[in-house]
């Protein structure tokens, strides 16, 4: 083949391919900055993504991301980039602007609801309706990227028995913040559970001592977890001391004035800081 013929049989393939090699980019799936990966379980090694940018709008590590507490367990989440995310939305407890999207656990009827505002963009089940299946989210909103990890809980009103993966911890990557809430935590980790979950910088734990787990039990899960930021919900009978009590010195306690806190990778805790909230308290 001449010269001149092979240049152009060359440039015709690569006309060819670069539409498929777009394709295939677009379809990458996002990468996590918060997730580990588990070389020696339960030595876990923090992932470096250095040569694999996540697929999401890049956002300053230092911009803040706002927390309210609604209610229960349910927080309103805002991001630098004007995403609203509303935690085990049930329609009672809703963000003063529609939120963009909602996430759902079902241990109880307080966690979600079957019927939310046609005007919410992302309904996100923590549960999967076809047996024997995980709930699987995966999903870029905006400067947000909302994934899970599926947990068991137990039957709720004293039936007996669990439902395997029936609750999701849903986690929140945020202008380089790993926010996680734990929804109706039931059981205590597992070591897979830890390396699915990877960094959590800011945690929302449920504190009601017995519908979810022991203070006793939560408080190993927390100290685990390693957060900076702790935020105590889901609280019901016992006081909030009960599961503060449960730390030591290596953990510092703050009353806030009110139900939110601003925060960003710059101003999270030196020290882990359990804040309780208004509402909480």
């Amino acid at each position: 083949m001449k010269p001149r013929y092979l240049v152009l049989a060359v440039a015709c393939l690569a006309a060819f391919a670069a539409p498929n090699l777009a394709g295939a980019q677009e379809q990458r799936p996002p990468v996590s900055q918060c997730q580990a990966i588990a070389q020696t379980i339960p030595k876990v090694t923090f992932a470096s993504f250095s040569g694999a940018p996540p697929l999401m709008p890049a956002v300053s590590e230092g911009e803040d991301v706002k927390l309210t507490f609604l209610g229960h367990s349910t927080f309103a989440i805002e991001t630098p980039g004007g995403i609203v995310i509303a935690t085990d939305y049930n329609g009672w407890y809703r963000p003063a602007a529609m939120p963009d999207v909602v996430t759902m656990n079902k241990a109880h009827s307080t966690h979600f609801t079957l019927a939310p505002d046609p005007g919410i963009k992302h309904v996100l089940h923590g549960w999967s309706d076809v047996p024997d299946e995980k709930a699987n989210v995966n999903l870029v909103v905006g400067d947000a990227y909302i994934r899970n990890v599926t947990t068991d809980i137990r039957f709720s009103y004293g039936l007996g028995g669990s439902h395997e993966n029936g609750n999701s911890i849903f986690i929140f990557e945020i202008a380089g913040l790993c926010i996680g809430h734990l929804g109706h935590l039931h059981y205590e980790l597992t070591d897979t559970h830890y390396t699915e979950i990877g960094r959590l910088d800011v945690v929302m734990v449920p504190v009601d001592g017995g519908l979810t787990m022991g203070a006793d039990s939560m408080s190993r899960v927390i100290k685990r977890l390693r957060s900076s930021l702790i935020l105590p919900m889901h609280r019901r009978g016992p006081p909030v001391e009960a599961f503060v009590s449960m730390f030591g010195k290596d953990f510092d306690v703050a009353n806030a004035p009110d139900d939110s806190i601003t925060v960003s990778m710059r101003t999270l805790p030196k020290k882990p800081l359990i804040y309780v909230f208004k509402g909480v308290q």
